[in-house]
């Protein structure tokens, strides 16, 4: 089981208290043993197993089935942090139903509203968030699928997303697309997108080091009805930003859940392994790999739920905060993997083991919702503004 000491933080509520445990209990027994061979039915199945307990209620609002008024950031990182402490997979079934839907919840209309979140809640809807796109990642304001009027009613869609998670399995995409408002960022505009809308194919899937459902999109003529529309026509980029400005924190708590297994892994492996007759845990380069370990844990555990409990306090951004902890969580996951694989031995990079796969599973975080480099930008750039050292006309873009 995974250490939920500190829920004794002040971060926390007793919500938060009865939710984790009871989370942590469940996923012991539903959560482990999952076939890779199949992706695709593997998410499906994990995702209609959270949304039949209940859990993908943390992932909507109260009005539409789920456990809070608005999405509750804290919540979503102890969900990821438990989920990926037993599987990665688990994780990534439970995140991509709230990115996938979270701009809904911020930004839909009733209708839409409550169209898609009490499906995706009751794990009947698979959901997927299309930002992405050959040329523009980390650079939103170089998209350049397009948004055209196309009568009254509908807009069409043409152009290519890919790196999209769920891409292929999803019921549903949030799309961004140029709508052509303003240059770069200002004239962009998110729409919702059914998976068998018309114009709208897969163009093919991605493989990549651990094994997760992720495709790229072809819009072609795709007719979308402009009912459809997140926000107003040019508020693509908030739209995209505000929904980020949640799930970035939660992707450091799956990194930190991440983290928490191999070092768990690590001491049980240190406890037990035998070397030059005493156990491998009482040399100290052993100790001294450990109390590192033990200690950017719980500091990448404070920037988290620092900057989840700012957002769910009433912050109405958290950049600087949600960027730190990505950045530390994920690199700081990093370095706690690659301890316990070396404490492993050749053991460590054998197919099949714990830390193996962690291994493979965390180097992605520090890419996806921001790569490292791009988080030390918005950092600068926040901290240098709050100093006033930074003339925001002379700024290109903004925080990605």
């Amino acid at each position: 089981m995974p250490d939920l000491s500190h829920l004794g933080w002040p971060f926390f509520t007793n919500a938060h208290r009865r939710f984790a445990p009871a989370l942590a209990e469940w996923a012991a027994e539903h959560v482990g043993d999952i076939d890779h061979t199949d992706v695709d039915a593997a998410c499906r199945n994990i995702v209609r197993a959270l949304g039949e307990a209940g859990w993908l209620k943390a992932v909507v609002p109260e009005a539409y089935g789920g456990l809070a008024p608005t999405l509750d950031v804290r919540t979503l990182c102890l969900a990821r942090e438990i989920l990926a402490w037993h599987e990665g997979l688990a994780d990534f079934a439970f995140a991509m139903q709230g990115l996938g839907t979270g701009s809904i919840s911020l930004y839909g209309t009733e209708a839409l509203k409550r169209r898609y979140l009490p499906e995706v809640c009751a794990g009947r809807h698979l959901a997927a968030f299309a930002l992405s796109e050959p040329e523009a990642g980390s650079d939103v304001s170089a998209l350049t699928t397009t948004a055209t009027p196309d009568g009254p009613l509908h807009v069409r869609l043409d152009g290519m997303k890919t790196w999209i998670s769920n891409g292929g399995i999803a019921d549903h995409y949030v799309v961004f697309a140029r709508t052509g408002e303003g240059p770069g960022a200002k004239g962009l505009s998110a729409f919702v997108v059914d998976a068998g809308a018309p114009g709208l194919s897969i163009a093919g899937r991605i493989e990549t080091i651990a094994p997760h459902p992720l495709g790229t999109l072809r819009f072609e003529g795709c007719r979308v009805p402009l009912a459809n529309r997140l926000g107003a026509s040019g508020d693509g980029f908030k739209v995209a930003m505000a929904t980020l400005d949640i799930f970035r924190s939660t992707v450091g708590a799956a990194a930190l859940g991440f983290a928490r297994r191999a070092q768990d892994e690590a001491l049980a492996r240190a406890r037990k392994r035998q070397l030059f007759g005493a156990p491998l845990g009482d040399l100290q380069l052993t100790q001294a790999a450990l109390a590192e370990s033990a200690t950017d844990i719980d500091a990448a555990a404070l920037l988290i739920y620092r900057a989840a409990h700012a957002k769910d306090s009433g912050a109405p951004r958290i950049t600087r905060e949600s960027s730190m902890a990505k950045m530390f969580a994920t690199e700081m996951a990093q370095k706690v993997i690659d301890r316990a694989v070396q404490l492993f031995g050749g053991h460590g990079v054998r197919v099949g083991t714990k830390v193996e796969s962690l291994y493979r599973e965390i180097r992605a975080l520090r890419i996806y919702e921001g790569a490292t480099e791009v988080q030390k930008i918005v950092i600068a750039r926040d901290v240098l503004r709050a100093q006033g050292s930074v003339d925001p006309a002379h700024k290109k873009g903004r925080e990605q």
